[in-house]
């Protein structure tokens, strides 16, 4: 017998159901912000992760105002994962009130913003309605950077809206703008970015400059971006990682033997070494596999480089015994830090040289390759497909390089908005 919508709204108002659903889906929020930009993630990960969230978050919504209550009562600890379930419920229900105290919330708390923001994110457009526009008039720079991640992110163009946040007095709100204009493809506030150059805050011009790359400069955006390299500025390492794409090869190699000379960090420089994508770096990348703090990100880049796919090729091995770089259950033990390259395929040295040996003909040192070839246009439609979610990152980055003007793809979009993004990009 076929169960009635009351009926199944019946099952999921009691208490422990609606409360497993309200506490899932919070918990799911908190892994999704982790693995949309995981090394071992795929949009098909992503997929079933969101399909999890979808069916917690239509629990509450079939338990109506029952489920809003116990949303409100999740806020008494606002971490990210209950201000996403509250935010998604309160978008979804036009609850102006509620939605207006969330806001107030996430301007007050940062530990509410990332939840905040997925929820404005994962809503359909049409529960949006009314609501942007709201965010970016408020005099609030919060609300109006909320209302153009938005925007950004679901594919839309803030209008003037966004020239006027990139003249704005606040310093946060300017460079967010800054780089919302390269992300949206808009290249009538190329200019603005290119003089955002002279700005007295750091981190507005490092946005700008990236900005300006995205929407096709490549000569007064790449001299920023070149003095932001040789500073101690926190956008050091991304600045150093656009201009090995931007240079010419023979340039980007003489880059990258400077800082190899320099390098207090490796790890860094092997990041770098995947960003610019030349194959004479490659037999120096698997040198590094050897040291087990440095061999699993000396294998993303390899990857990146060849496009090889360790676990797939059978081209990785087991952890080494003493192999041990995040916490612990020691109490005595003061390390916190998580392992950065949690996810990653730990190289076989051996394995990886020999494949490489046998490769390493079709690939002409001195040319930028990406993924096992040169970057184009149907290369990254291919990563965005079917690459894992860091790969995704710098696909998105290397099609706006290649087409001035394009939309940043989203990688960190609903699953099912991407895919139907990518459907309408195949067709």
């Amino acid at each position: 017998m076929t169960e009635t919508r009351q009926t199944v709204a019946t099952r999921r108002n009691i208490p422990g159901v609606l409360r497993q659903h309200a506490e899932e889906a919070a918990i799911l929020c908190g892994i999704r912000l982790h693995l949309w930009r995981a090394p071992d993630a795929k949009l098909l990960q992503l997929n079933r992760l969101d399909q999890r969230i979808a069916a917690h978050l239509d629990g509450l919504a079939i338990a109506g105002e029952a489920g809003m209550r116990l949303c409100d009562a999740a806020l008494e600890r606002p971490e990210p994962g209950t201000t996403f379930v509250a935010a998604v419920r309160a978008l979804e229900t036009r609850d102006v009130r509620r939605l207006d105290r969330l806001l107030a919330l996430g301007e007050t708390l940062a530990e509410a913003r990332p939840g905040l923001a997925t929820a404005f994110v994962w809503v359909a457009p049409e529960w949006l309605q009314g609501v942007i526009p709201a965010l970016l008039e408020s005099p609030s720079s919060f609300r109006r950077q909320l209302g153009l991640l938005a925007c950004a992110l679901h594919g839309a163009d803030p209008g003037q809206a966004l020239a006027d946040a990139i003249g704005d007095d606040d310093p946060g709100l300017r460079a967010y703008a800054l780089r919302v204009a390269g992300e949206c493809g808009r290249l009538d506030l190329l200019g603005v970015c290119l003089a955002a150059e002279t700005d007295a805050d750091e981190a507005s011009r490092f946005a700008g400059a990236c900005s300006a790359v995205l929407l096709g400069d490549r000569w007064r955006s790449v001299q920023s971006l070149g003095r932001i390299a040789q500073t101690d500025a926190p956008g050091r390492a991304q600045a150093q990682g656009w201009l090995l794409r931007l240079l010419q090869p023979a340039q980007a190699a003489e880059l990258l033997r400077r800082l190899s000379d320099e390098a207090e960090d490796l790890r860094a420089l092997l990041r770098l070494v995947g960003m610019a994508g030349d194959p004479r770096f490659v037999p120096w990348l698997v040198e590094q596999m050897a040291q087990p703090a440095l061999a699993r990100l000396a294998g993303e880049s390899f990857s990146l480089i060849t496009g090889a796919d360790l676990a797939a090729l059978k081209l990785e091995c087991a952890a080494p015994d003493d192999a041990n770089f995040g916490p612990v259950d020691d109490p005595a033990d003061d390390n916190v830090a998580m392992d950065e390259d949690d996810g990653l395929p730990w190289p076989d040295p051996v394995r990886v040289r020999a494949w490489w040996s046998a490769h390493a003909p079709a690939f002409q040192p001195g040319l930028r390759y990406f993924m096992g070839g040169p970057p184009s246009a149907a290369r990254c439609r291919q990563v965005l497909r079917d690459g894992w979610q860091r790969q995704r990152l710098v696909a998105a980055e290397h099609l706006c390089l290649l087409q001035p003007g394009t939309r940043l793809f989203p990688v960190g979009a609903p699953a099912w908005r991407q895919q139907r993004w990518l459907c309408d990009v195949d067709g």
